[in-house]
């Protein structure tokens, strides 16, 4: 047994310094922490606004919020709260500032370490040798580091991975199925229980970038097609402009007899909330986002539309699976628990870019050539029609 897998940490804070769906692939690895630190005291740093998913987690007694641009006073106030009150530090995203925090927190730190896709061009080596110089200070700070593969090593494995030094056999955080969870419910409004009925389902169409959208028209024939089954829709969203303007597009499209049956929820509702909502949902329909992965925590049957990411890197976790690694890098379909996952043609799928374009503002053809009937046969199939 090494040193490192008898140390006891009393106090342990957990960083997640991104977005919402980052904060939600780090339960796992906060309930496996729990097993092996069932008497320790987890707290939780990440930034304003984005810890939603966390809500009622049991494991986790304090959260603490920071602003994603601080300024000089917020940086001294956080230092304030921070300096050295922790025993461990897992640092779980791989920006300079999550393991500045992470030095500055606690006496011991494990981390993930960024890196670049793995390629056979010079641009490519040039980058992995640029990261590697980079990625020299946080390696020698930590007890323990994994690194990024952005198509082989699914997230959640990922994550966990960081607990395989405190194991005397590092496989040992494999052995036993592996869950998200969600957050704790909370009560719809008025606004938008009162017009729910059953069954419904759930879509999702915003992404938070353009290159993983799917063409307007596709949304108006699944929409049409679920409302024929007799079911109703709620169109969810974030607050965010550009996701609420997709949704109004959408149904502008709409057939009035059609549209009489859909639900906009405006972009009005809570993490907690839209928990709520998926968890009552026939099935969840929706792109690569967050929301998507809070449905298959809700175990509710998911159908996600995948593009240039790579599931094996980021698609939703089937609740329960035992193992490092659920899915196929490329499949035009492919269904593990509770989850679907759909691809478009195209040998370049996933290419891990930024739409066909390499920016945020692209297209991508995978998505636009994944057709409406490939989706509505995946739910016929969820939902057993």
């Amino acid at each position: 047994m090494t040193i490192v897998s008898k140390l006891k940490p009393q106090k342990v804070l957990f960083i997640a310094t991104r977005q919402i769906g980052d904060v939600l692939v780090t339960t796992p690895l906060i309930e496996k922490a729990r097993e092996l630190w069932p008497d320790a005291e987890f707290h939780f740093l990440g930034y304003r606004g984005k810890l939603g998913m966390l809500k009622g987690n049991p494991n986790i007694s304090k959260v603490i919020e920071t602003s994603d641009r601080p300024s000089f006073g917020e940086y001294l106030s956080l230092i304030g709260r921070l300096f050295q009150r922790y025993d461990l530090a897992i640092v779980t995203q791989p920006s300079d500032r999550a393991y500045l925090y992470g030095l500055m927190a606690a006496r011991r730190r494990v981390g993930v370490l960024g890196g670049h896709p793995q390629g056979l061009t010079e641009q490519d080596k040039t980058k992995r040798s640029k990261s590697e110089k980079q990625n020299a200070w946080k390696k020698f700070i930590s007890l323990h580091t994994v690194d990024v593969d952005y198509f082989a090593q699914h997230v959640i494995a990922e994550k966990l991975r960081l607990l395989e030094v405190f194991y005397p056999n590092p496989h040992d955080v494999f052995n036993k199925p592996i869950s998200v969870t969600p957050p704790a419910g909370e009560a719809l409004s008025p606004g938008v229980a009162n017009q729910l009925r059953s069954p419904y389902v759930v879509v999702h169409p915003g992404p938070l970038t353009a290159y993983k959208r799917w063409p307007l028209a596709y949304w108006q024939t699944l929409i049409t097609w679920i409302v024929k089954q007799g079911w109703q829709v709620v169109l969810s969203a974030s607050p965010a402009k550009q996701d609420l303007q997709l949704n109004h597009d959408i149904l502008s499209l709409l057939d009035p007899q059609i549209r009489q049956h859909v639900v906009n929820t405006l972009g009005e509702l809570s993490i907690p909330q839209a928990g709520t909502l998926i968890r009552g949902a026939l099935a969840y329909v929706g792109v690569d986002t967050s929301i998507t992965h809070l449905a298959a925590a809700c175990n509710t049957p998911t159908i996600t539309l995948f593009g240039p990411t790579p599931p094996t890197n980021f698609g939703p976790w089937p609740n329960g699976f035992m193992g490092e690694q659920p899915y196929a890098l490329r499949a035009r379909s492919q269904t593990v628990g509770n989850i679907t996952i759909l691809q478009g043609p195209g040998e370049c799928v996933p290419c891990r870019k930024a739409g066909c374009e390499d920016k945020a503002s692209s297209n991508s053809e995978c998505l636009d050539h994944l057709e409406p009937s490939q989706v509505i046969e995946a739910l016929q199939s969820a939902t057993q029609q």
